[in-house]
């Protein structure tokens, strides 16, 4: 298969990049080894500056018809149980969570109707540069492309046989799962406990998401107590994944672009993992379109910039529960002026 752009990866950075260049008129694969639908460990978080987005690729009426919860609140519970609470700002186009077998089903289906040629089921094996572009083999497929963008996660298939993959830092692993469980409507709560933190999300319908993230040695003890705390079976799936930080990578590499995870890692504490899959995935092919992969560069460092400040403070504060928990008690405005950042808008303490 002859094709202008190849992408390996399917979920909202590829799938965006994929609608985009498929739109314009380029000639577009996608690569993706797993068969949709499927789940993804993520918060389900939609931050609301995925919105201007999801316009532009012409779905955002359609994931608001998914089921989904509407976030009006967001709780913290420190390690000394003590729990803050702030509204999230009212916004028409406002902070949801959706399941992502629901979310990222949509964009990739965007993409094949706008053009794209998307082929599930299919793992990458090969990654070669060749004399007009790069050659990637697939199960049975090859696919030559004249541009290659990496799509696949912190983990990516395409930086490792490329040699391009850092060292994976294990400080932290994460385990999620989905639950039926009433109680949690509109509300999303992050709490701090001395062995890691758990974060829970209304997802709507009934069913709540819940991410659990610890150091290696302390996860086990950090299950134990969800199980409890959450009256979960012993054979309850989880999903898991790991490494949660890793060095960041330069989004442009000759004729590879890197979007999402695969660029650049952020913070899962802040939710915000979605918006930047996707606004690099955009930025990625306007590059493309226009001709000139370079630009995405400076466009890649502008979407982070200003923003990955909140990201390291976010690390520090479950690295560090007791700190954080005694500022959860002394600076609460600070605590709501940076909900607001992450939230957009202004988020307003709750008593």
């Amino acid at each position: 298969m002859n094709v202008d752009v190849a992408i390996v990866g399917g979920g909202p950075g590829g799938a965006a990049c994929a609608a985009i260049c498929a739109q314009a008129g380029l000639q577009t694969a996608v690569v993706e080894r797993a068969i949709f639908p499927r789940e993804k460990v993520c918060g389900d978080c939609l931050n609301p500056a995925s919105w201007p987005v999801l316009e532009r690729l012409g779905v955002a009426e359609t994931v608001r018809a998914l089921p989904h919860a509407r976030l009006e609140t967001v709780e913290f519970m420190g390690t000394d149980r003590r729990v803050r609470r702030f509204a999230l700002p009212r916004q028409a186009k406002g902070e949801i969570a959706v399941k992502r077998s629901a979310f990222d089903r949509v964009l990739l289906d965007r993409a094949a109707v706008l053009g794209a040629t998307v082929a599930c089921g299919h793992a990458v094996t090969t990654v070669e540069k060749s004399a007009d572009g790069w050659r990637v083999r697939a199960g049975d497929m090859t696919i030559h492309a004249r541009t290659l963008v990496a799509a696949d996660g912190r983990n990516s298939t395409v930086a490792r046989l490329l040699g391009l993959l850092p060292p994976a830092q294990k400080d932290r692993l994460g385990l999620q799962t989905h639950l039926v469980r009433s109680g949690w409507e509109r509300t999303v709560r992050m709490r701090l406990l001395p062995f890691g933190y758990c974060g829970v999300a209304d997802v709507g319908g009934g069913e709540i998401n819940l991410c659990l993230v610890a150091r290696p040695r302390d996860l086990p003890r950090l299950r134990a107590w969800a199980e409890e705390e959450f009256a979960i079976a012993a054979d309850q799936p989880w999903r898991t994944i790991a490494p949660l930080e890793r060095a960041p990578l330069a989004p442009v590499q000759g004729r590879l672009l890197l979007v999402g995870d695969a660029a650049r890692v952020v913070e899962p504490f802040t939710g915000e993992g979605i918006y930047y899959a996707v606004a690099s995935g955009v930025r990625a092919a306007e590059a493309i379109v226009a001709e000139d992969l370079t630009a995405y560069s400076a466009s890649h460092a502008a979407l982070y910039r200003g923003r990955l400040w909140v990201n390291r403070l976010a690390r520090l504060a479950v690295l560090h529960p007791q700190i954080a928990s005694a500022g959860l008690r002394m600076f609460p405005p600070l605590l709501g002026w940076l909900t607001a950042k992450v939230a957009g808008g202004s988020a307003e303490q709750m008593r």
